[in-house]
């Protein structure tokens, strides 16, 4: 049974991704963490300043959503029926990397 992540140490065991994030909305899935399933927590880092939005495999990232600052992190959960990150650059181009969380 899952646990609730009430921060502390952050238990890594598989990769996430990194992408590149544009003038439009892009999308990709959301990682599964050690057992194979999708996390009840990912960490969400930038490079630059971009916006993010989980949900389904047609979710949109606008500049209304959250916002991640450059060189920042969030730590977001994940909610029943949420497969997709979407995310969009601010005013520049950058990164973005998704990491699941096995200790949640």
């Amino acid at each position: 049974m899952a646990q609730t992540y009430g921060g502390g140490f952050l238990h890594v065991t598989k990769v996430g991704f990194s992408a590149a994030t544009g003038g439009a909305s892009a999308r990709t899935a959301i990682p599964t963490d050690g057992s194979g399933s999708i996390p009840n927590y990912v960490r969400i880092a930038a490079r630059n300043e971009c916006y993010i939005k989980i949900g389904d495999s047609a979710v949109v990232a606008t500049t209304n959503d959250v916002l991640v600052q450059n060189a920042d992190s969030v730590i977001m959960r994940i909610g029943k029926g949420d497969t997709h990150i979407a995310y969009i650059q601010g005013t520049a181009a950058g990164q973005v990397n998704v990491t699941p969380l096995d200790n949640s």
